[in-house]
């Protein structure tokens, strides 16, 4: 049986894959780096009240221990979420790809590769990180040695389940996934919705407009939530982001 570790944040909250049975339009939501289901989960219940299907995998490595992350590639990510993507499309006619942070990430490598989609939610995605060249020279340098190092922050109250350290080597694949897009973000041409809180110190606040202005989407659109910190899907602006996002889907679909 999985166990849960005590470097977990909020335990007892459900962190495990789910879909939420609706109609032909399907939205699949990926969480991100070190966090569970547990962090889309809220969002993912107001776009439901739509009619729309709603599918949330769990990526490998999470929910477990911190260091299973360590025993995976965003390679691995990627297989699960297509996995779930493959299933969605069973239900549905018309998907949208969405994610948080890293998990924005793999939904924007699967626009490139998936042009059929009908459009890309992205939320705070992660696509260049608020790290200086020398904290990442420091990863590399440490990851073979040091399994996770605590992460650094005040607490909130956001019922947020996850890891309350970072996996290293985790994060290394997360580095080299962003590599993998960077290049191809003028291969997205499906509608692209972009969202980020104003107050995010995780990624870098150029990061919407380089993805604006990179993908040869014709429809898209970018978002700020004054409010906000780096998990936007959860912070006190869920309902703005949700009405903000019905709307895009709405706009696209109509």
């Amino acid at each position: 049986m999985t166990q849960i570790s005590n470097l977990i944040k909020n335990p007892h909250l459900d962190g495990g894959p789910f879909t939420l049975d609706g109609g032909r339009v399907g939205i699949l939501l990926v969480h991100g780096f070190t966090a569970t289901t547990a962090e889309v989960r809220p969002f993912a219940e107001r776009l439901h009240t739509k009619g729309y299907t709603i599918s949330a995998p769990l990526l490998p490595g999470h929910n477990t221990y911190p260091k299973d992350i360590n025993h995976y590639t965003w390679r691995d990510w990627l297989t699960s979420v297509e996995v779930a993507y493959s299933e969605l499309t069973k239900r549905c006619d018309q998907i949208f790809l969405g994610g948080e942070s890293a998990g924005g990430l793999l939904a924007l490598y699967l626009g490139i590769y998936h042009p059929e989609i009908t459009g890309l939610l992205t939320f705070a995605p992660a696509l260049q990180l608020n790290m200086r060249p020398r904290d990442i020279f420091r990863l590399y340098l440490a990851a073979p040695f040091i399994p996770y190092i605590y992460k650094q922050g005040k607490e909130d109250d956001l019922p947020w389940k996850g890891y309350i350290v970072f996996p290293l080597k985790g994060s290394i694949q997360v580095l080299r996934l962003q590599r993998r897009i960077l290049p191809r973000l003028a291969d997205i041409r499906r509608p692209i919705l972009i969202v980020q809180g104003r107050l995010d110190e995780t990624v870098r606040p150029e990061v919407p407009e380089m993805i604006y202005n990179k993908v040869s989407s014709t429809i898209k659109e970018v978002h700020w939530m004054e409010n906000s910190h780096h998990c936007v899907v959860l912070d006190h602006e869920l309902d703005q982001v949700a009405a903000t996002t019905i709307q895009f889907i709405e706009r696209v679909l109509f």
